[in-house]
């Protein structure tokens, strides 16, 4: 059954956008199935899949309301896809996470068994325990809600475009900086109500560039950085000085320009990835 453990974590974690939810989802269900008669149980895996698949639709509902008292813009949390210890294949880009709060949590856990497992609609009607039919309606509605933004099997990386971005705010190269940025950039914090960050998206270059260098200077110009990857999109991570991880920025690329930063500063969403890799 521990064999399971990483690729049930991906199916949850791609449905909630939460690393604890989802971890405290498959140790649930691990203890639920330890109280079933498992011999009347053909495939263990196939029969935990549906038992994490269902949990995660039936609390992704009821975070609705949680997520609507969310003190400030809520973001999922992010993963860090170079040293995790789950199944990092699987696990959806940062941009598309974001998209998919568009979708109700059916339409959600659709296009996650979809589009990165691969599932059949087959496949997810039993999964579901819904029809075929209403299995395409579904991935049909979350396309179009998504509109086609992201596509989960074209990954660039994107590395050095942020280094470029981190060179010019250090050498104060405004020409540089707008060069990187797209004119219509968007710029969102998560601080949760427990580290200062803005309440509302940032639109636009002028404004964009205002907060990052004011950040920089006042912040983050003394601060220790390094260059990660979570949900396989360029990210910085910003340590105080006593070695805490005090901020974490994931860049959406698009077309060679920075399209959208996402600060994660809620210190609940730093903490896996405070984690140093072996």
């Amino acid at each position: 059954m521990e064999i399971y453990r990483p690729l049930l974590f991906t199916y949850a974690y791609n449905i909630l956008g939460s690393v604890e939810e989802a971890e405290d989802l498959v140790q649930d269900v691990f203890f639920k199935y330890l109280k079933l008669d498992q011999s009347t149980i053909k495939n263990e895996k196939s029969y935990l899949s549906r038992m994490v698949i269902n949990g995660a639709i039936n609390l992704k509902k009821s975070s609705k309301s949680q997520k609507e008292s969310y003190p400030g813009l809520w973001l999922p949390e992010p993963i860090d896809t170079e040293n995790s210890e789950y199944e990092k294949k699987e696990i959806l880009t940062y941009s598309l996470m974001i998209l998919m709060e568009k979708l109700d949590p059916k339409q959600r856990a659709v296009f996650v068994l979809r589009e990165a497992f691969d599932y059949s609609h087959e496949e997810i009607s039993s999964t579901l325990e819904i029809s075929q039919e209403l299995s395409r309606q579904l991935l049909s509605r979350a396309k179009k809600n998504l509109k086609n933004e992201t596509n989960q099997k074209e990954l660039a990386n994107n590395s050095l475009i942020v280094q470029n971005y981190i060179d010019a705010i250090h050498e104060g190269n405004i020409g540089s900086l707008e060069k990187l940025l797209k004119e219509d950039i968007l710029v969102s914090s998560d601080g949760g109500g427990k580290a200062s960050a803005s309440r509302k998206t940032i639109i636009g270059l002028t404004d964009s560039i205002a907060m990052f260098m004011g950040l920089y200077k006042k912040f983050y110009k003394e601060a220790h950085l390094e260059f990660r990857q979570v949900n396989h999109q360029p990210a910085i991570f910003y340590y105080s000085p006593d070695g805490s991880l005090n901020n974490c920025q994931v860049f959406a690329v698009d077309k060679g320009q920075i399209s959208h930063v996402y600060f994660i500063r809620n210190p609940d969403k730093l903490k896996n990835l405070e984690k140093k890799p072996h």
